[in-house]
């Protein structure tokens, strides 16, 4: 857990205190309000701010986000006005029932819904006597726990950093002197200046090593041109590595926690025919998803920018699964630079209470796919639906080519599906799915391509539908109620 002892400590009067302790070089990680206690379960005090009174629930992924740290939560505290009290966050009476409740339960720390200022941050662990940690701070945390590949250490450790750069001031602000003249250069702001340089080289050296990550990813990347890509993408507990390990017969971590998984797995898996994709499982989004995290992530959400098909996994039987899809829809439109199709896939039907629920979800999603993970019909459906919306964004034609410049036809064809081929007289009649660069390709090439009018219809009616899941992140925008963001525990990861 995250260690900052009782508030900021008076370092100047510390007889214990090593002046050198925050003087770090390049290599080392420069990350102490990160550092975790090795002294079991701590308790925590959860608080909120809510304008409108109906909004309780909030705070139960908050609860779970502490659970997966490690913290015992002993109750939670709603602030409810118009706005935040900007010194202390909380007003005057619910700093003193906070007080109460952390003394009844025993509580070590305060865990805040809502992101704090550094200056909010000192003046309630003032106050208070514990610990005080903001929403992001916790995210940053357990991704630090979950984090196992160098890659994902790296990231991790970027954001942290980015995090805690403006929260210097705050640690040293009681060594501060402020004023003009002669004299006034306190030690506080000294060492201030100093450890500012240290993250700040740090980050540098951090950014050059994941400039290589990058360049190792592009290199990968290019061996899979040749391959239809979809990413899976959904709130974190989604049911995202279930649904992947079932389809691939990977062994990616599945657990009933947040951020289960960081690191990107990719498989291939055979849809039918002769088309295979490769599809992706990447890490889980939230609500409040602190920027440094995706800033630093971009690495490994390259795959979801580079898929031909975002396939978007719901908890769909979850309370609050609407204000998931949303949060989810707002990181993925700031990540694509451009509109990439998506499939909708409703998950944990069988966790429906009746038909009515089924029934809802269909009127309201129409494009989307209700299945369950575990359900053998389920994935086989979901397979087709997958190959379908594939070929939805292909054009279906026919190739006709001397039969000795057939492997240069099936050269320039890589990512095709071909549905039949036929060879009479030294030629080969060949109906593919393919994309309108290969067909682009094929023409150049001198290959006689034609779209038979039965053909065209079909195509036309693909086209539409293409187009309805290009629009359907607009129209899921649209249909989710505003209000709709309670989180109550799910089931299932």
């Amino acid at each position: 857990m995250i260690r900052r002892e009782g508030g900021p400590p008076d370092r100047a009067r510390d007889p214990g205190h090593d002046p050198t302790r925050y003087q770090h070089s390049k290599e080392s990680p420069i990350t102490q309000e990160f550092e975790r206690s090795k002294a079991g379960p701590t308790k925590g005090l959860l608080i909120g701010f809510a304008p409108q009174s109906d909004e309780d629930d909030t705070l139960n992924e908050l609860e779970l986000l502490a659970d997966t740290a490690g913290l015992q939560t002993v109750g939670r505290l709603h602030q409810r006005r118009s706005s935040v009290h900007p010194g202390n966050f909380l007003s005057k009476g619910k700093l003193d029932e906070a007080k109460e409740l952390l003394e009844a339960g025993e509580a070590d720390l305060l865990l805040s819904d809502e992101d704090l200022s550094p200056a909010q941050v000192r003046n309630l662990e003032k106050f208070l006597k514990v610990r005080v940690i903001d929403r992001s701070e916790l995210i940053l945390d357990i991704f630090a726990q979950r984090a196992r590949t160098r890659e994902a250490q790296l990231q991790v450790e970027l954001a942290q950093l980015h995090y805690l750069l403006p929260r210097l001031t705050g640690m040293w602000g009681h060594l501060s002197r402020t004023g003009g003249g002669i004299g006034t250069r306190g030690p506080g702001e000294t060492q201030l200046e100093v450890d500012r340089r240290r993250v700040r080289e740090k980050i540098a050296l951090l950014e050059e090593r994941l400039k290589k990550v990058v360049t190792e990813r592009e290199t990968q990347s290019r061996g899979r041109v040749q391959a239809f890509r979809v990413s899976f993408v959904g709130y974190t507990n989604a049911g995202k590595s279930t649904l992947f390990n079932r389809l691939t017969g990977a062994d990616v971590l599945a657990e009933d926690k947040l951020f289960a998984t960081l690191d990107t797995t990719t498989r291939r898996v055979h849809l039918g025919g002769e088309l295979e994709v490769l599809l992706s499982d990447t890490v889980g989004f939230i609500r409040k998803l602190p920027h440094h995290l995706v800033a630093s992530f971009r690495a490994t959400l390259r795959e979801v920018e580079e898929a031909d098909l975002v396939v978007h996994v719901v908890d769909a039987a979850h309370v609050g699964f609407a204000g998931q899809i949303r949060a989810v829809e707002e990181v993925l439109e700031s990540l694509l630079k451009e509109p990439v199709p998506r499939l909708l896939v409703l998950n944990k039907s069988d966790l429906f209470e009746d038909e009515t629920r089924r029934m809802e979800l269909q009127l309201r999603f129409p494009e989307g796919i209700q299945i369950s993970a575990f359900s053998k019909d389920d994935l086989l459906r979901l397979k087709a639906r997958l190959l379908e919306a594939i070929r939805e964004l292909r054009t279906l034609a026919r190739v006709e080519c001397p039969i000795e410049r057939l492997p240069e036809m099936r050269k320039l064809t890589p990512r095709a599906e071909r549905r039949s081929e036929q060879h009479l007289d030294g030629r080969v009649w060949t109906e593919l799915f393919c994309a309108r660069t290969e067909l682009q390709r094929l023409r150049r090439a001198g290959f006689r391509v034609t779209v038979p009018r039965a053909l065209l219809a079909d195509r036309a009616s693909a086209s539409e539908a293409a187009a309805a899941m290009a629009a359907q992140t607009s129209s899921l925008l649209e249909a989710l109620p505003q209000s709709a963001n309670s989180d109550p525990q799910s089931a299932e990861g």
